[in-house]
């Protein structure tokens, strides 16, 4: 039980202000109420982060809006909690991701047949179908897909001078263990609910991208990135670029795994990925971040820093001839 209030006492204060405030209250009554952290204790510890934890509970009907009662009700409900948390996992699927790959994906000449590993519902493999507002400094660069701007508008920070353009998607597919599908109401109901209480713009987000995915869904397969990869990736195209994507995702594959998941990814074609600098040895040279974020690279060639889900993108203008 003491790793569960550890958890929780260190989410409320160093994650959840700021973000959430209803997840903060909850962190802390977890920390501070030996009752709901043992009742919390009997869900397996994969299982058990807050985000997750949270989600479900949000998903089984919690209140809200008064920690007292939401705390009697998670000691009323925690059987449910414990075996819905079981088979569920967090599938963070924001499409803002996609205004921290386009700087990669603006390197690839088109057409390009995208493939990403973890892909959830399959929002980030609509790059070409959401508008673009990078704010660099007083400019604002604007990108619109070809038949005009989109329902889905992605504003992040942008520092340094990459070529952006949209990219030619012409195939769409992903891997994922448990896909969503964004016509399913169960799965845009789990999806949307794992956006946190009090972020604001990030719920419209996802749903006006769960309409554009629902309108032309992509290709999902259940499996996992290194096994599925290639019988997926053989299906793709002729004459397109295969580009496989694994935006974020490695964190969630066992470190002893993630080398056969870049491995596959660079067997079937060009890889872009965002990822920690520690995360893996998939890097042409260490990234060196300055802010604390993400590194973006094109083939294992770091071309910026970034923020994990997009709100922004350092580039490096040097590593442009170094990815061609």
């Amino acid at each position: 039980m003491t790793a569960v209030v550890d958890r929780y006492r260190r989410f409320a204060r160093d994650e959840a202000p700021g973000r959430s405030a209803v997840y903060e209250a909850w962190a802390r009554r977890v920390a501070d109420d030996a009752a709901v952290a043992a009742a919390l204790a009997r869900i397996p510890e994969t299982r058990r982060q807050p985000p997750l934890v949270f989600a479900v509970m949000r998903l089984l009907g919690a209140p809200l809006d008064d920690v007292d009662a939401w705390s009697s009700w998670a000691l009323d409900h925690a059987d449910a909690i414990v075996a819905e948390c079981g088979r569920r996992s967090v599938q963070t699927n924001e499409p803002l991701r996609c205004a921290a790959l386009l700087p990669a994906l603006s390197l690839i000449e088109g057409p390009i047949a995208l493939l990403e590993v973890g892909a959830s519902a399959g929002l980030c493999l609509f790059p070409d179908r959401y508008s673009y507002r990078y704010r660099r400094g007083g400019e604002l660069v604007t990108l619109d897909p070809a038949d005009g701007p989109s329902s889905v508008v992605l504003d992040s920070d942008l520092e340094g001078h990459p070529d952006l353009r949209m990219p030619e998607i012409v195939w769409r597919a992903g891997i994922d263990l448990s896909p969503l599908d964004a016509r399913s109401e169960q799965d845009r109901s789990w999806l949307t609910g794992l956006v946190w209480p009090g972020e604001q713009g990030r719920l419209e987000r996802i749903e006006r991208a769960l309409d554009i995915a629902a309108a032309a869904p992509p290709v999902l397969v259940a499996g996992d990135g290194a096994g599925a990869l290639p019988a997926l990736a053989a299906t793709a195209p002729a004459g397109a670029t295969l580009v496989v994507t694994t935006p974020g995702v490695l964190a969630h594959v066992p470190r002893v795994h993630r080398a056969a998941v870049i491995d596959a990814a660079r067997t079937a074609g060009r890889w872009i990925t965002l990822d920690a600098p520690g995360l893996h040895d998939g890097w042409t040279r260490r990234p060196e971040p300055a802010r604390g974020g993400f590194a973006l690279a094109l083939d294992g060639e770091v071309l910026a820093e970034v923020d994990p889900l997009g709100a922004w993108v350092a580039w490096h203008p040097e590593s442009r001839a170094a990815a061609q």
